[in-house]
This record gives C-alpha cells, sequence and structure tokens, in this order.
C-alpha cells in the first residue's frame, strides 16, 4: 500500500508538471515574434558602470552568481499558473524559487552545498538572497530572487555582470564575496523576457578575464546570443527550444562546472537530469541544450 506522504508527493509532481505544460505554451506563444533589435543606451541597471573594471580583490574560491526572475503571471507574457505559485512578489512559493523544484528548495536540499547566509532584499528589486559554500570545494554560490515585475532588470543585471560590470560585495558571515561583474559563472534562470522586450543597452566587456554564461529559459540561445557576444563571455550552456527552467538542469550543470569538465559534458549533464525529471527521452533532451557558439 502506498504510504500518505508519498501519495502526496505524487500529487505534487503531477500537478507542478501540468504548470510547466502551460508554460511552455507560453514560451511558444512568445517565440513566434520577431525578434527586436537592441539599442545602445544608457545602462539598463541605473547603476554606473561607466569606471567599472576587474575587481581587484579576489575571491577566496570560484564564485557562481545566479539570477532568479521570479514566475509572474501578470508582468510576464506567460500563460498565467496558479496563483500560489505565479506571484512574483512572493518567493517562499514562487515556481522558480521556493517551490519543489526551485533554486532555494533544490539547493538547500543537495548535500555537497552549504548555506552559509540569506537575506531579504539586498536591493529593491531583489526580494531574497542566498549564499551557499560547496562542501569539498573552494566554490560559492550567491542566488538572487528578482521580483517578476523586475524581470527586465534580472535580464540586463545577467548581462551587465557577463561583462565584469556592476562589482559588488557580499558578507556571508566572516566571507567577503565580489559578485556580479566578479563572478566566473553567471546564470539567469526564468521566463524568456527578451521574447517580450528588448534590452536599453548591450554591455560590453570590461577587462580581459573569462567569464561562463548559463541561460536557463525558452529558445535563450537565439535571443540571448547577440547581447551575450558583446559581453565576451562564453555561452556554457543555453537552450534551443521550449524548456522548463526549474533546478534540476541547474545543478547538474554547475556540478560539472565546479569539476572543471567542458561545455560538451556540462551539456550532457544537462540533458540527463532534464530527461530524468521531464521523462522527455534523451534524444529530445540532448537536442534542447547546446553549449558554445
Amino acid at each position: 500500500m502506498i504510504n500518505a506522504p508519498l501519495r502526496r508527493m505524487n500529487r505534487e509532481f503531477v500537478v507542478i508538471s501540468a504548470f510547466i505544460f502551460a508554460l511552455l505554451a507560453s514560451c511558444q506563444n512568445a517565440g513566434r515574434a520577431p525578434l527586436r533589435p537592441e539599442v545602445a543606451q544608457a545602462p539598463a541597471s541605473g547603476r554606473n558602470t561607466s569606471a567599472a573594471t576587474q575587481p581587484e580583490k579576489r575571491n577566496p574560491g570560484k564564485l557562481i552568481h545566479v539570477l532568479v526572475a521570479l514566475c509572474d503571471n501578470e508582468h510576464q507574457g506567460i500563460v498565467p499558473v496558479p496563483a500560489r505559485i505565479g506571484n512574483g512578489d512572493d518567493p517562499a512559493n514562487n515556481l522558480y524559487w521556493g517551490a519543489r523544484f526551485g533554486v532555494k528548495t533544490f539547493f538547500k536540499r543537495a548535500n555537497d552545498w552549504k548555506s552559509i547566509a540569506e537575506s531579504r532584499n539586498p536591493r529593491a528589486e531583489i526580494l531574497e538572497r542566498l549564499v551557499f559554500k560547496h562542501q569539498t570545494k573552494d566554490v560559492y554560490l550567491i542566488a538572487d530572487a528578482y521580483r517578476g515585475r523586475e524581470i527586465k532588470q534580472c535580464v540586463a543585471d545577467f548581462f551587465e555582470f557577463s561583462a565584469g560590470h556592476a562589482g559588488e560585495t557580499v558578507r556571508a558571515n566572516s566571507v567577503e564575496l565580489r559578485a556580479g561583474g566578479g563572478a566566473d559563472l553567471v546564470a539567469y534562470v526564468g521566463h524568456d523576457g527578451l521574447m517580450d522586450f528588448s534590452l536599453d543597452s548591450r554591455p560590453r566587456k570590461t577587462d580581459d578575464r573569462r567569464r561562463d554564461a548559463m541561460m536557463l529559459a525558452c529558445m535563450s540561445k537565439r535571443y540571448f546570443a547577440e547581447p551575450l557576444r558583446n559581453t565576451g563571455a562564453s555561452p556554457l550552456l543555453w537552450t534551443t527550444g521550449l524548456m522548463a527552467p526549474e533546478a534540476y538542469v541547474l545543478k547538474a550543470a554547475i556540478d560539472g562546472w565546479v569539476l572543471n569538465e567542458n561545455g560538451e559534458r556540462i551539456r550532457r549533464r544537462a540533458a540527463a537530469a532534464y530527461n530524468q525529471y521531464q521523462q522527455c527521452g534523451m534524444n529530445a533532451a540532448s537536442k534542447l541544450f547546446s553549449s558554445g557558439w
């Protein structure tokens, strides 16, 4: 006989899967719009990046900065999901943050990452910030939950950070981290906002430092490619079709990055994780992810 907790877990998985199908349909509808040109004007972040340079103070280990645009029924071009997980002002229950496969929940349950700091509203557009330390490697991870209505700012910050701009000092207990443009790997998770809006600027690389970038959003290779070229960052992982930007893919890809694996191995890790949770078949999952230009 199946016990009650297991029945509840199965029901939760089925419900979340239904929500994901709705989101994928939303991406498909949005993806029919033509690509929009971006205008090179003032930085979208609103912060002064003209004097940004490679951070003088290096981090105590490798640093990953993850930017999550919270799922938002009201302010994003998506098929609405149930209000509880589609409220872009409620990170605790949000599909991409506090839900079962959200970044916060998934990494807090991961045995190889330890949560070392947590804060609320570090910036007006960011509702929650988490800092993790890898259990066996000198690698730190910062994850920011952006308000759903601030998705444009989130995407703009992703490109600013990828270019080495907008360095920010984040303190986690006794550890001081140079985040933003000081990160070695910058990742975006959420709806592909570039289907709905254009960037106000295309940040250019500010130094000769290598940075990797991950873009977990529908058809991110199509929509993120041109702005990313200007940043000088290397596209470690992005997508060629519709996808559910859930944390198991992010975790699998980061696992490979921590081990210094090449892009192809990381792509295979992402595909395997996606197939494990989505049961879409390895052939389909393999075609969904791409690494490099």
